[in-house]
């Protein structure tokens, strides 16, 4: 196994050479193999070993045979202690996930504050098979059949092309020491009723399956790969980037038979996880609309469109003084005194400011809210038809701003200033409000 690990070693991983690695270090036999064949490579290595205190007594005897081992093998250590069960509760979450989160959280902030380059895992072929069988119990995208990469980001794990197998012969032959698990044995967790029970069925079938899987992964990483870059060239067909959102055209989009799979190939990035109901945006009534934790998806007429998600409910007011000549947030705004009136547009209008009611008001609009628009004599209009006139997505709507003086709205920011307030004949004072 060392010759098949330095043959892998030097083609694909030869840049971690004169890195700073930290590895993550169970105690466990693939751990322990690991660490062994990094050392007779003259690596710099240290050992990052997670107590997550699950097991009693166990849990202490496996952090002090890493805690001897790394002052044996003069290797700096780096020990911290989780209460997972208690973090699980809290959070809601499986004692495995709860376990995965917690180790790799403290895992990335140990290469911030101690600047590793690079994290490096035992993970090996048979976890890799393992993986792959819980994802297609589950139900998934070709994303979830591809199994754990060799590398992702600053995640390395050198001995995915290695068997189960092959790290204990190369642990017998060398006199490795390791801890056993004693949770292992034990059936409470998924991943353990597919090791004990699935994968040995696999292999009593075809004694070489693990090699037939790990081939069938390179041909579906290759088709994913394919997949990619088909959706990119899709994407640049019928998706519009606008400032935080992206238009998805639906016309162009449904000429498309499998049109399902670019959305889910676009969204999952995203944290969407309702495709049924994302699949319905296409077809339903304008206004429909599908959440993940930070972004929304919501239809509007022939666009599907997605946009983070803010404040949607901001109820913030902002109050604009007399003698203010620039406001920045929450946008950006200038007031000045001017002599005459020039042309105006919808990024700036004039006011008589002997009209206005200081302090001004900035504020989202609300249900209900009425204003005059500029040249309808006087007519009054509901600001949600005026949206609705103009064609606005919901996306746009939550995003407009109104200028008010007391209850009497100035300006739909950018859109269309109120009559009241208009310049006269009789002005006398002209203050000029620009949007930049």
């Amino acid at each position: 196994m060392k010759t098949a690990f330095q043959n892998l070693l030097y083609p694909k991983l030869d840049f971690l050479k004169g890195k700073k690695l930290l590895l993550a270090t169970s105690g466990g036999i693939d751990s322990m193999v690991l660490v062994d064949l990094l050392l007779k490579e003259n690596f710099e290595i240290a050992i990052a070993h997670c107590n997550f205190q699950l097991r009693g007594i166990e849990s202490f005897e496996d952090q002090k045979f890493i805690e001897n081992f790394a002052q044996k093998n003069n290797i700096p250590v780096f020990i911290t202690q989780f209460d997972t069960k208690a973090f699980a509760e809290d959070y809601k979450l499986s004692t495995q996930v709860a376990a995965r989160e917690l180790r790799y959280n403290w895992f990335y902030e140990l290469l911030e504050t101690e600047n590793f380059d690079y994290i490096l895992t035992a993970h090996h072929a048979d976890d890799n098979l393992e993986t792959f069988l819980i994802n297609l119990s589950r139900g998934t995208g070709i994303e979830g059949l591809t199994g754990i990469p060799q590398q992702n980001e600053k995640i390395i794990r050198p001995l995915l092309a290695f068997s189960r197998n092959e790290i204990e012969a190369y642990a017998n032959e060398n006199q490795i020491e390791w801890r056993e698990d004693s949770s292992n044995a034990s059936d409470k967790y998924l991943r353990n009723k597919v090791r004990h029970h699935i994968v040995p069925l696999l292999k009593d079938l075809n004694p070489g399956f693990l090699s037939a899987f790990q081939k069938t992964q390179d041909y579906l990483q290759q088709t994913q790969g394919m997949a990619e870059d088909a959706a990119i060239m899709v994407y640049q067909q019928v998706a519009q980037e606008a400032n935080d959102e992206i238009h998805f055209n639906l016309k162009k989009l449904k000429k498309l038979s499998n049109y399902h799979s670019y959305l889910y190939q676009w969204l999952s990035e995203f944290g969407f996880s309702a495709w049924k109901d994302i699949y319905a945006l296409a077809d339903s009534q304008s206004g429909k609309q599908v959440f993940s934790p930070e972004f929304r998806l919501v239809k509007n007429r022939d666009f599907l469109i997605l946009s983070p998600l803010k404040n949607l409910k901001e109820t913030s007011e902002f109050l604009i003084n007399e003698n203010t000549t620039d406001v920045n947030f929450p946008i950006k705004l200038s007031f000045s005194k001017v002599d005459s009136v020039i042309e105006t547009s919808n990024k700036t209008i004039f006011t008589d400011v002997d009209k206005l009611k200081f302090p001004l008001i900035l504020r989202r609009w609300n249900e209900g809210d009425v204003f005059e628009p500029f040249g309808m004599d006087g007519k009054s209009k509901k600001v949600s038809k005026f949206f609705k006139d103009e064609k606005f997505s919901l996306a746009e709507k939550e995003k407009t701003w109104l200028l008010c003086s007391g209850n009497k709205i100035i300006w739909i920011v950018g859109k269309r200033a109120d009559e009241r307030f208009k310049v006269s004949e009789t002005t006398k004072n002209i203050l000029q409000i620009a949007l930049s």
